[in-house]
């Protein structure tokens, strides 16, 4: 009975925490690139979030590991007698550096409540690597769900619910935030796909894999922000425009992953259902008062299209042997 209980507790705090994760990370990321004040430099915040994720996961292979001289060790025979396997590696560390620059410039030009209904297209990416890398077959509801979201965020992007010009003066252009989202959907998918074949060919844990990529990401990082901001860099310094919620901002983005990397097991496909579902709520909600956002009867359709497709692609009709268990027990 305790048992039971626990994994009811373990499956609603997933609920929660992916709700949160999901709604709150785009909340915040939109008012840190709309406020008021000196702005930060995005390119920046990218790479001390793979800092600061680097640094968590070596607490966590310190804590597999059990000494300093054993995690050394690990961390050794692991990326440096490893060189072909750390190789690997290298491409989905690239791609998501490339990947979390895009969730910026759309985050600058899309409201809050746009955005996280756009980024539901990585469902539709992520379905496509599904079949082209894993070699994975979809059911015809399946399909019928991706048409259906599709449609939704089409409709959501066709809305215009937000003003042109911000109160902190900022331009915003739709075309390129929905571009950068797209972009970052499609890369988001990739990475996804190929870094979960990677974490099936070996037995190397998630967290090692998490230090390579996160070990492996930071010169690409730095490369990004010497290319595009250099200038500023030089003249202003790396962390021009940083505050403590910039802080928080960096911290949110970079433990997000990583929070829903170990709850998302306890929470079954329809909790993660209501999770992102819930998340475009709360955002639609909170943009309403933080960002002056003005709900249309078409961003509504297009929003409940999406929710239904989540709900859809993600729905596990009955086998014959499960229905067979199923009559067994009664």
């Amino acid at each position: 009975m305790d048992s039971q209980r626990k994994m009811i507790l373990l499956k609603y705090t997933s609920l929660v925490t992916l709700t949160l994760q999901n709604a709150v990370l785009g909340l915040s990321m939109r008012y840190a690139r709309t406020r008021s004040g000196d702005m930060f430099m995005s390119s920046t915040a990218v790479v001390m979030s793979e800092v600061v994720k680097l640094l968590t996961c070596l607490l966590f292979v310190y804590q597999e590991e059990g000494t300093i001289a054993r995690t050394t060790a690990a961390l050794h025979n692991t990326i440096i007698k490893e060189p072909m396997d750390t190789l690997k590696v290298c491409v989905p560390s690239f791609v998501y550096i490339i990947q979390n620059n895009l969730l910026y410039v759309s985050a600058s030009h899309l409201d809050a409540a746009t955005y996280q209904v756009t980024y539901q297209l990585k469902i539709l990416t992520t379905a496509m690597f599904t079949v082209l890398i894993l070699r994975r077959s979809l059911q015809h509801f399946q399909w019928g769900a991706l048409v259906i979201l599709l449609t939704g965020v089409v409709m959501v992007q066709l809305a215009h619910t937000d003003m042109p010009y911000l109160p902190s003066g900022f331009e915003q252009n739709r075309l390129l935030g929905f571009g950068a989202a797209l972009s970052a959907c499609v890369l988001s998918g990739f990475a996804g796909i190929y870094f979960e074949k990677i974490l099936k060919g070996s037995d190397i844990s998630v967290w090692m894999r998490n230090v390579q990529l996160s070990f492996l990401s930071l010169p690409f990082g730095l490369f990004t922000c010497l290319m595009y901001d250099g200038t500023r860099i030089h003249s202003n310094g790396f962390f021009f425009g940083y505050d403590v919620f910039v802080w928080y901002l960096v911290t949110l983005q970079a433990g997000g992953g990583l929070v829903v990397a170990l709850v998302v097991k306890y929470a079954d496909n329809i909790l993660k259902g209501f999770a992102t579902s819930l998340a475009i709520v709360i955002s639609c909600v909170a943009s309403i008062y933080l960002f002056d956002f003005h709900i249309t009867l078409q961003f509504v359709l297009g929003a409940s299209l999406v929710i239904c497709s989540i709900f859809m692609y993600n729905y596990k009709p009955a086998t014959r042997e499960s229905q067979t268990m199923q009559n067994q027990k009664v």
